[in-house]
């Protein structure tokens, strides 16, 4: 099965910034990002990668373009769902309350699996965004797996209605009807999920096939775009 990275610029920082306003960026002050040095043996001690052997990604603004890129992937018939999603960030991004899941259960969950996809749509709508775009993720079916690698200063986030249940680290989704559309469409998998409290606790098992990177600017200082050329030497962009 196939292993996707997805990372956001704002794990790479001393401290979580405040979401900022738009077209503002957080102020740096206690959010200093890392050193190059400091990014760059994380990539290839943690993560694997390797400046000689490039893997095909693509560098975005807002988080919420992992979903287009992964999506123009499997157009290509490069990248199959379901795969493992290993999410280097200092959010779940799996939505909050008010947006992401519940929009999830009862307007995406409620679609036949092949017609679930519709990105344009649910941003007209004002639901997809940055903070729950993995929400979505899973009510395509297109996550096997998924791992959450945090910034130690992460604050919790994680919908707990999304658990499979309390002695299981398991994402199961449920439609709002679920006698109506599960009887329809099948059960929603069980997605096993796996959360690291820094970068420190986690090795990658094995290489990754595709990496995307979001440089957050809502949620990461200016001084933190330095580090964007660090990527850039890990990625064949595509």
């Amino acid at each position: 099965m196939m292993r996707v990275l997805d990372i956001d610029l704002d794990f790479f920082l001393k401290d979580v910034c405040p979401f900022a306003d738009a077209g503002q960026r957080p102020d740096v002050t206690g959010r200093e990002p890392w050193t190059k040095e400091e990014t760059a043996a994380f990539l290839e001690t943690r993560l694997l990668l390797d400046k000689q052997r490039p893997i095909p990604g693509r560098i975005f603004e807002t988080h919420d373009q992992a979903l287009d890129f992964w999506k123009d992937m499997m157009d290509q018939d490069r990248l199959t769902a379901p795969f493992f999603v290993t999410h280097v960030d200092a959010h779940t991004d799996l939505g909050i309350v008010q947006k992401g899941y519940p929009f999830v259960r009862h307007n995406v969950l409620s679609r036949p699996v092949e017609k679930r996809v519709q990105l344009q749509e649910y941003r007209e709508k004002v639901q997809l965004n940055e903070a729950n775009y993995l929400a979505f993720a899973l009510g395509f079916r297109w996550i096997a797996s998924l791992e959450n690698i945090r910034n130690p200063k992460s604050r919790p986030d994680f919908p707990k209605e999304m658990l499979h249940d309390a002695e299981n680290p398991a994402i199961w989704l449920k439609s709002a009807f679920p006698q109506l559309f599960e009887a329809k469409y099948g059960n929603e998998p069980i997605v096993p999920y796996f959360e690291y409290p820094s970068g420190d606790a986690y090795i990658a098992c094995s290489p990754f096939d595709f990496i995307s990177v979001a440089i957050s600017p809502r949620y990461s200082p200016k001084e933190a775009d330095e580090l964007i050329s660090v990527f850039e030497a890990y990625i064949l962009k595509v």
